[in-house]
């Protein structure tokens, strides 16, 4: 029995580039952290930022990789130290959209897993598609307009499924392999996200899709809480079947796999919480609050908010709320972040952040009226691609005139666009408005000083960057609450993170930001126009 000074609990995050995971103890603190990153420490997958791009532009990752990192991570936990016998809950979070599809019998296998052995050697012919579709393709555009007419339309599927159709979302991804791999499709026997995924290699048998990740599928109805059968039938025969159940963010789905017990000397009474979104874990992850916007700098950008109600969005994403799921959060993704940030910066820079930041800051807020617009991918919000660059009077320029004012133009580029668009989403810039920073990027000083003062907003940062590992660990915690004596969740979770660090303010915005940038904004909102009808 582990005592209530010694119960830790185990977070996970399936992101893009790296397995990570958080050990924290009943008042939230951090223990324990560990990662692996797969470029480098499973270069046999020839991944490249964890990605495979093939010649027919799908991007996908090798779902076998993800369970290998699995085996290397908890080696590493037990090697710094963590006694995971302690650890009374796990839960996690993973990046949105994936899917992987689970080969007929594989629940079997997974049941009856031999401790003697690796993980990812007994999974290695589990899985009918080996490399998983993951939240960067883009090549299902023709399966999201079937999807939209068989609704009645874009607009008809945001209002069912709180989103447009989008390329990178799991109904269009499995309506393609469906198609393209059809006897690879009849011999899945479950189709799960990457969240549910990693749940189940932990729980032993297929875990249930919870309904905050579930519901940036363009399949979930996010006010019924159920598969839309119209959806369903849309993307792919027999699907309903393949997707299972949907459960709650902070359900209990069971006990930990006895493999768990016997290799990893894990408690046996260690209950497996549902895993999560990486956005929506995020959002737990940072105790986010109704008045403060949350911007994640990470592979890619993502800015959301909590909503009490669920709002008709034909740009950006209407999710179930990860902890009230009576409530929604709102989110905005742009998937030329950090890629881009480190392209430009190894090009201009000398692949030094350091040399990045001192060219940043050399150059004034406002960048002289150069703007830039870089997207390396086909952008989500707006659906474009290419580099455009404008001088003062708007007009087109093929470059500019130093690394300095590249530099600028991309950064004050990003944010100007994340602003515009969260305006258009319902944010407003008042006197007890707060962001808060999280992702790789949160903690750059010069880049997060461009974010407070696009915003003309003060940022705070949180003592960990990692909001999503962070969020997996804290939703184990919240999972195994006694609901009754705790049946409000929210409430039960304001307490139990009372004892977090606060978030630190990290900048404010200078005098002047509201004069330069405002216009900035007006600017970028005209020329996404012209750019977006020339494209």
């Amino acid at each position: 029995m582990v005592s209530e000074e010694e119960k830790m609990y185990l977070g996970f995050d399936f992101s893009t580039q790296q397995l990570k995971a958080f050990v924290v103890d009943d008042n939230l603190r951090v223990l324990f952290e560990e990662f692996v990153e797969f470029d480098s420490a499973l270069p046999e997958f020839r991944t490249q930022k964890g990605i495979i791009q093939s010649k027919d532009k799908s991007i996908t990752s090798p779902t076998i990789m993800w369970v290998k990192a699995v085996d290397i991570l908890l080696d590493k936990l037990q090697i710094i130290g963590a006694d995971l016998g302690k650890v009374v809950a796990i839960s996690g979070s993973a990046q949105q959209h994936g899917t992987v599809y689970w080969q007929k019998g594989s629940e079997a296998v997974m049941q009856s897993l031999d401790p003697s052995s690796f993980l990812h050697t007994q999974l290695a012919s589990c899985f009918t598609v080996p490399n998983s579709p993951i939240w960067m393709d883009s090549s299902t555009t023709e399966y999201c307009r079937k999807l939209e007419s068989a609704v009645g339309g874009s607009e008809e599927l945001a209002k069912i499924t709180g989103s447009v159709a989008y390329e990178r979302f799991s109904g269009p991804q499995i309506a393609k392999i469906a198609h393209t791999k059809k006897i690879a499709y009849d011999n899945t026997e479950r189709i799960s996200l990457v969240s549910s995924f990693g749940a189940s290699l932990f729980l032993g048998k297929y875990a249930p899709i919870d309904f905050s990740d579930g519901s940036g599928m363009n399949l979930l109805d996010i006010r019924k809480k159920c598969w839309n059968s119209k959806c369903l039938e849309a993307c792919a025969p027999n699907l309903c079947g393949k997707l299972g159940k949907l459960v709650p963010s902070d359900e209990v789905l069971g006990y930990i796999n006895p493999y768990y017990v016997e290799r990893f000397a894990f408690n046996p009474n260690c209950r497996v919480v549902s895993f999560t979104g990486d956005n929506p874990a995020s959002l737990i992850g940072m105790c986010l609050k109704s008045n403060e916007i949350a911007v994640s700098l990470g592979t890619s950008d993502t800015i959301f908010m909590w909503l009490e109600d669920a709002k008709l969005l034909t740009e950006g994403h209407i999710l179930i709320n990860p902890l009230q799921p009576d409530n929604y959060m709102a989110m905005l993704c742009f998937k030329n972040g950090s890629l881009i940030r480190e392209k430009i910066r190894n090009s201009m820079a000398d692949r030094s952040w350091e040399e990045f930041s001192k060219l940043l800051e050399r150059t004034p807020r406002g960048n002289f009226g150069n703007m830039g617009l870089f997207y390396d991918e086909i952008e989500i919000i707006p659906r474009i691609s290419g580099e455009f660059r404008f001088d003062k009077m708007d007009n087109p320029v093929k470059k500019f005139s130093s690394a300095e004012t590249e530099i600028r133009a991309l950064i004050e580029g990003q944010f100007v666009a994340k602003r515009a668009h969260a305006e258009e989403l319902g944010f407003h810039i008042d006197s007890v408005s707060k962001i808060l920073a999280t992702g790789g990027a949160s903690n750059n000083k010069a880049i997060v000083q461009v974010l407070a003062d696009v915003f003309n907003t003060p940022v705070y940062t949180l003592k960990e960057a990692n909001s999503a590992s962070l969020g997996g660990a804290y939703l184990a915690k919240q999972g195994i609450r006694d609901r009754e004596k705790h049946s409000d969740p929210v409430l039960y979770f304001q307490e139990i993170t009372s004892k977090v660090s606060l978030p630190t303010l990290f900048c404010t915005p200078y005098n002047d930001s509201k004069e330069i940038y405002t216009p900035m904004v007006a600017r970028y909102k005209k020329l996404i126009k012209t750019i977006s009808n020339d494209n």
